[in-house]
């Protein structure tokens, strides 16, 4: 058995032969006094050797299951066909097959499964005017978003395909400078004309942009003159179509002359397009007898100049004046739309790869493109669909930005709207076209009522509130509108025997009261509001900003708890409380729907659960999708909401779902380095992880927006669970409740349902990923994974429990291990075994065992966590871009953010599982680009991240001190170096990633915000952000039960082990092994706390004697300098002694100093306590220094800040964004 033990894993067979010898080894020498390892055969030593392998080994399932998921994940994306089109090229060279895809994917089957023309064109033509109308609509509202400028809206719009036109007519940006190209091909062409068209025809867009020119240019010649003229340009192009159809079109023009013409013809066309005035017919005139000269006298072949100079009746009209004089002018929509698509086709030079140019719009639309050749199921129509609804929980939130907001400066002098116009400069300037506008400053906008609301709707638009996730899902209801409405004139047409082409229309759609009703039947959005109530009677900004919702989205209705009193049934006053559904009336203002009494207070348990579980009453529909207040929507991902409707009806093993998993985009990845990765991060999940936890049947609901069977649910006890504490992460257990009673869920990738927007600094970073972590330590707790954990199979338990819970043991492992084998490693090097079993080694010629003592231990943290998303890079980005973009990350210092985050939740969750007490932590969703002050960061990290960093550091310092490496100092280097990494992530990533965190003035301010904070006297009402002693006191109270102090007290005890071995390594104790030079070190301990009791006592507590005192202190203060100084002198102490017994010491104080906050009742009986406050005030002073040193160091050099600007926000300066502008707050410099 111990044989096939140690053939599983390689990291266990070298172990085995050293451990049989060090058994055996008898009569080791110890440095210190051993009184544990005599008789029990230097079990110890053997547990030290051992104890990192077996962690590293718990933890090798974890391991493995993240390298085959990643690599299963990536194999099932590729089989459902992600990331086939992931650039704007891809899409240009596909466009011609979405318009087929399209109808068999999104429009319902009697629509698509009409019979198709033989002729391949004309199928084309059929499957373009089904795509087109959809297509404009979602370039429409990319236009409204303001990703894209006018100009774009009509590169990228689609033409109807129903008229008369004898081709397939594409967007102009796949004809962009095709025109020019083919005209250059002409001029330079000496073959004939099949060698001609062959050359032009092999780029297939150049094709149909040089056969549109030429039948719009005929079409629009025909419609705009009449008489003699008509007949000229009739009989023109009977020629030109009799000699294309002989081959001899080369014979009948002058290819040379073809710019000419083109220039000629865009002059007319440039008057076309604009409105009809007298000047304007005169110009046209003009231009039409100067196309008339180019074309008959330069550009056509001799023989038929002469016809037409002889033709009389063109002859007579020509001498008369009468040619071309009446203008038809184009005013009908049809014929304008075609004179201004070909002058756009005659003149844009734009390169197609830049349009549209925001990255935002292109990855929509590259998105929505590629999801046409995914699998989904049949799409029903309107009318057949199920109906849902979604549900979204408020609480006091941003709704929308107001102009004070907007314009006010924080501390940097940056305003909230001078911030969004740098870092999202083209859709500014997009906007401000949009409202017909120059550069405007806030002033201005004040001046417009109408222009100061968009102003307000656009920032808003741009952040994380409810106005941007209203806005989202009203996308909904559009789409269902715009189906509906095209749906019953299309199949109305079929129906009467018309033609379908004469149907498509989308003029109106919005306003017609068949679409309208049709989309209320099967959407409706429900907002619960939980105090909107309570903000309308306070007369709260948040309040009309609902109501403006609310005017502005007639589907939207708003639920919320209505407070009132009452009277009992025996006379006494009491609250009474309604849960009310309101809309806004013709007039604008609430009208109640419906009014529910409820028997008491509903707000019970956890908040956001309670407030979805008041309101889920008026939900309707057979489905239900939960959508956050920090979520989007598109209107192009909301067409595909019946195909994904449909799942519920699909067959997914042996029970239909009852929860639709969907992957979502996290729309804050590119306001800085910090929010890419977490971007990055969270798209992993949401896409590869729940790809694979899907297929295994252990994906549960990790969040919005899954769409859940309503019926299902609120059957089975809804889909919130709300008891306090436990329920603090409520969206895992609705996954947990429907997999416990039977159901399925499933997940699917073909629609991005929704944008998502995540923390952007650092401290909302941790402040969440504290509240998840807390989360799952109370989940171990739970009878709900009790019980799935009893009830799956054994594989499927596995990997539910490496999936939840488990990952977060095993990240705590992660660290743990680090410990482990550092702590194995000091009691070798103080206890003097490494030195001693190596001798005995070398004695004996044994390299195993010399082997085993210097065994490099490389924990790379996160690199096999990252494995998952680098593979969800090289799916959907490409392997070039994958690894240019996992380089431009570890330059970024993405290494140094997931170790520090491995921090946090390492702390949290090992928090929650010895004291329990998970709480909820608001992050925020503002802007943040603001510098955070040391202080603020210190305040948060202190225990999390600084103190284990330190400690650390100093089984490092120790180790290298005292420790034996065969290899020296190249050894250590490798044995330590990732240790070093964490340590140094864990203490300076607050400040690598603060805005500003190595700016000189910003550090003197700090230092100043820091020592005030660290000094000021805490009192009753003082906030633990303003005194360094109430922060202490709220930093203890985690420890509430006996059993959090046992393990406390068990845990603080490790700290004991530095002194006991420093001691014996001193010099002056001359290799003495005897317990009493350990007791003697307590006395010299206790000598030094009686003298830093002396040295901080203060006139205002010894106001008898304050010269005394303060001449008692300046006498001690020689004495120990000078008592120093004789041991150095006289004695074998030496300097390096003085710095390891204050190494040793400072273990040992904080030991104490733990102890007496666990039994701070005992200290405070004692009445110790006010001493065991100043000296963790001086822990944390020393603390805060040694952090505070090399802040200061590197901000004595300015190119440090600018380099620390650029790694922080390199994602905007790629996009052209003068993030130091932003930082130094230069506002005027700008403007002016």
């Amino acid at each position: 058995m111990q044989i096939s033990f140690c053939l599983l894993s390689p990291e266990i067979r070298p172990l085995v032969v050293p451990t049989n010898i060090i058994v055996q080894l008898h009569d080791l020498q110890y440095s210190w006094h051993d009184f544990v390892s005599k008789g029990n055969r230097n079990a110890l030593t053997i547990l030290s050797l051992w104890a990192p392998v077996v962690a590293i080994y718990l933890m090798d399932i974890h391991i493995w299951y993240t390298l085959l998921s990643a690599l299963v994940g990536g194999v099932m994306g590729a089989r459902g066909r992600l990331g086939e089109i992931r650039s704007i090229e891809m899409l240009h060279k596909r466009f011609e097959s979405f318009p087929e895809a399209f109808a068999k994917t999104l429009s319902p089957q009697r629509i698509s499964s009409r019979p198709v023309p033989q002729d391949s064109e004309a199928a084309t033509k059929m499957y373009a005017s089904i795509f087109s109308p959809f297509w404009n609509e979602i370039i429409k509202s990319l236009r409204e978003e303001d990703y894209i400028s006018n100009r774009e809206m009509d590169l990228l719009m689609m033409p109807s395909n129903c008229g008369t036109l004898r081709l397939v007519q594409w967007p102009l940006f796949l004809l962009t400078s095709k025109i020019m190209l083919a005209n250059d091909y002409a001029s330079d062409c000496k073959d004939s004309q099949k060698e001609l068209w062959h050359r032009i025809s092999k780029d297939e867009y150049m094709a149909y942009a040089v056969k549109e020119c030429y039948y719009s240019a005929e079409r629009i010649l025909k419609s705009i003159v009449d008489g003699e003229g008509k007949l000229w340009v009739d009989r023109l192009f009977q020629y030109l179509n009799e000699s294309i159809g002989r081959d001899s079109l080369l014979v009948t023009i002058n290819l040379k002359k073809l710019q000419l013409v083109q220039s000629r013809l865009t002059g007319l066309t440039g008057l076309l397009i604009r409105d009809e005035t007298a000047d304007r017919k005169a110009g046209v005139t003009k231009a039409l007898r100067e196309l008339y000269e180019v074309v008959t006298h330069e550009f056509l072949a001799p023989n038929l100049r002469e016809e037409f100079d002889t033709w009389q009746l063109l002859l007579r009209a020509r001498n008369d004046g009468r040619l071309f004089s009446n203008i038809l002018w184009p005013n009908d929509l049809e014929m304008k739309e075609q004179v201004k698509r070909l002058h756009l086709l005659l003149t844009v030079k734009d390169s197609a790869a830049n349009i549209p140019k925001n990255l935002e719009a292109q990855r929509r639309l590259q998105f929505f493109t590629n999801s046409l050749f995914m699998d989904m199921p049949e799409a029903k129509p309107v009318s057949e669909m199920i109906p849902f609804c979604v549900f979204t929980p408020y609480y006091s939130e941003t709704v929308l930005y107001s102009m004070s907001e907007l314009c006010v400066d924080n501390e940097d002098g940056i305003s909230i709207l001078f911030y969004l116009q740098k870092i999202f400069p083209d859709e500014w300037a997009n906007f401000l076209e949009r409202i017909g506008r120059g550069e405007s400053s806030e002033e201005d906008f004040k001046e417009s009522p109408s222009d100061t609301l968009e102003l307000r709707f656009w920032v808003s638009y741009r952040g994380q509130t409810l106005a941007r996730t209203v806005r989202g899902m009203m996308y909904y209801r559009r789409a269902l509108m715009l189906q509906s409405y095209l749906e019953k004139r299309y199949l109305g047409g079929i129906e009467d025997g018309y033609s379908a082409l004469e149907y498509i229309d989308t003029q109106g759609y919005q306003l017609s009261p068949d679409a309208r009703a049709q989309a209320d039947l099967k959407f409706t959005y429900v907002v619960s509001c939980q105090i909107y109530g309570q903000q309308k009677q306070r007369k709260a900004p948040e309040a009309a900003d609902i109501a403006l919702l609310l005017q502005r989205n007639e589907a939207l209705r708003v639920a919320f708890i209505h407070e009132e009193d009452g009277v009992s049934s025996d006379g006494q006053a009491i609250k009474e409380y309604h849960s009310k559904l309101v809309k806004a009336d013709i007039h604008g203002k609430d009208q109640e729907i419906y009014s529910i009494k409820l028997p008491g207070n509903p707000k019970l348990g956890e908040g956001k659960p309670e407030n979805q579980n008041h309101a889920i009453i008026f939900t309707r529909g057979d489905a239900i999708q939960t959508i956050d207040m920090n979520q989007d929507n598109y209107l192009e991902e909301a067409m595909k909401v019946r195909n994904l409707l449909e799942e519920f009806r699909g067959n997914h093993g042996i029970r239909y779902p009852t929860i639709l998993g969907v992957r979502e985009h996290v729309f804050t990845g590119s306001v800085s380095s910090l929010a890419s990765f977490m971007s990055k991060q969270e798209t992993s999940f949401v896409t590869l992880g729940q790809r694979v936890l899907a297929y295994l049947k252990v994906r549960m609901h990790y969040g919005h927006p899954d769409v859940f069977d309503r019926i299902f649910h609120i059957t089975r006890g809804g889909i919130s669970k709300a008891s306090r504490v436990i329920n603090i992460s409520e969206d895992i257990y609705a996954g947990f409740n429907s997999t416990l009673r039977q159901g399925n869920i499933t997940h699917h990738e073909y629609i991005q349902v929704v944008g998502k927007g995540r923390d952007v600094g650092l401290n909302q970073i941790a402040l969440f990923e504290g509240k998840v972590a807390g989360g799952n330590g109370e989940q171990v707790l739970s009878r709900d994974v009790y019980r799935l954990g009893q009830l799956f199979d054994f594989f499927r338990m596995l990997t539910f429990f490496y999936t939840t819970v488990g990952y977060y043991v095993c990240t705590m492992m992660t660290v743990l291990t680090v410990y482990i084998f550092l702590y194995g490693r000091v009691y070798l090097a103080l206890s003097g075994l490494d030195h001693s079993i190596s001798r005995q080694a070398r004695f004996l010629g044994n390299t195993a065992l010399d082997a085993a003592l210097n065994a490099q231990f490389l924990v790379q943290i996160g690199v096999f966590t990252a494995v998952p998303m680098i593979m969800g890079f090289i799916l959907e980005l490409g392997l070039m871009k994958a690894i240019f973009s996992f380089i431009t990350m570890q330059l970024q210092f993405c290494s140094v953010f997931f170790t520090f985050s491995l921090g946090t939740r390492t702390h949290y969750f090992g928090r929650t599982i010895l004291h329990g007490g998970a709480k909820y932590r608001a992050t925020g969703r503002g802007f943040v680009v603001r510098h955070i002050k040391f202080a603020d960061n210190y305040r948060l990290y202190s225990r999390s991240h600084f103190v284990k960093a330190l400690e650390v550091a100093l089984l490092l310092i120790v180790y290298i001190a005292y420790g034996y490496t065969k290899g020296g100092s190249s050894s250590f280097i490798l044995l330590t170096i990732s240790s070093w990494i964490m340590v140094i992530s864990w203490l300076f990533a607050p400040y690598i990633f603060n805005p500003s965190g190595f700016e000189w003035q910003k550090t003197v301010e700090d230092f100043d915000d820091w020592t005030n904070w660290l000094f000021y006297k805490g009192g009753v009402g003082v906030k633990g952000e303003n005194s360094w002693e109430s922060w202490w006191e709220e930093e203890q109270a985690h420890i509430q039960t006996f059993r959090g102090r046992i393990l406390e007290t068990i845990l603080s005890l490790r700290f004991l082990l530095f002194q006991y071995g420093i001691v014996y390594k001193l010099k002056i104790t001359a290799h003495n092994t005897s317990l009493a030079m350990y007791g003697f070190s307590w006395i010299v301990l206790l000598v030094m706390v009686l003298l830093f009791k002396l040295f901080t006592a203060t006139p205002r507590k010894s106001t008898a004697l304050p010269i005394f005192i303060r001449f008692l202190q300046g006498l001690l203060a020689i004495g120990i300098i000078a008592a120093i100084a004789c041991l150095i002198g006289f004695t074998d102490f030496t300097i390096a002694d003085l710095f390891a017994s204050a190494l040793a010491f400072l273990a040992t104080g904080w030991c104490i100093l733990c102890l007496a906050i666990t039994w701070k009742r005992v200290v405070k009986t004692l009445g110790l306590w006010d001493s065991v406050r100043e000296i963790s005030r001086m822990y944390d002073a020393g603390m805060g220094a040694v952090i505070f040193a090399p802040i200061v160091f590197f901000s004595w050099f300015p190119f440090v800040s600018t380099f620390q600007s650029r790694i922080l926000f390199n994602q905007a300066f790629s996009r052209g964004l003068e993030i130091s502008l932003i930082l130094a707050g230069n506002k005027a410099n700008q403007e002016s």
